[in-house]
């Protein structure tokens, strides 16, 4: 069933706002640290919030280009309709996860706290594990052929020059 353009922007706000990457990169940032800040060079608070704010755009990009092009969310209950390869995913196959670690690490140097980078790496992690083990073989299964392609070209988190592709 095709969902309508108005659904997928509603669920996409919805699980970014309230569900994974809310919890990630904001939750438990704020239990770790309750945004207390340690001292830290000019330097590193403006790098952390170069970081950050290139976080927040992956994040944008990816959700907004989820729920426009490939007719879906995030979330992995309204997936998307259509493969999406244009963008960021042209890049890299994961960018959506490397934002919201983008928005921690960026948090972690703009708050001068360490226990942010530790825990950018537990949720480095999860992410792994749940991409190595649900997400890319449920995207194999959906989309097949045009996904081995993709996963042979891009890869998973360190950003590529983007070859030729059909899309």
């Amino acid at each position: 069933m095709t969902r309508s353009r108005l659904r997928t922007i509603t669920g996409s706000v919805g699980f970014v706002c309230f569900g994974g990457p809310a919890i990630v990169a904001g939750l438990v940032p704020l239990l770790l640290t309750r945004w207390d800040a340690d001292p830290q060079p000019l330097a590193l608070k403006i790098l952390g919030g170069l970081v950050l704010a290139a976080g927040a755009a992956l994040v944008l990009e990816t959700t907004t280009r989820f729920a426009l092009q490939g007719r879906g969310t995030p979330a992995p209950w309204a997936p998307p309709e259509r493969f999406v390869e244009r963008g960021s995913y042209r890049f890299v196959r994961s960018p959506m996860y490397l934002g919201v670690l983008l928005l921690v690490v960026g948090q972690a140097l703009l708050l001068g706290r360490e226990i942010l980078f530790a825990w950018a790496f537990a949720a480095w992690l999860m992410f792994t594990g749940f991409l190595a083990l649900y997400e890319e073989p449920q995207l194999v299964r959906r989309f097949g052929a045009s996904y081995d392609d993709y996963r042979r070209r891009v890869r998973r988190w360190l950003p590529t020059r983007p070859r030729s592709s059909r899309y």
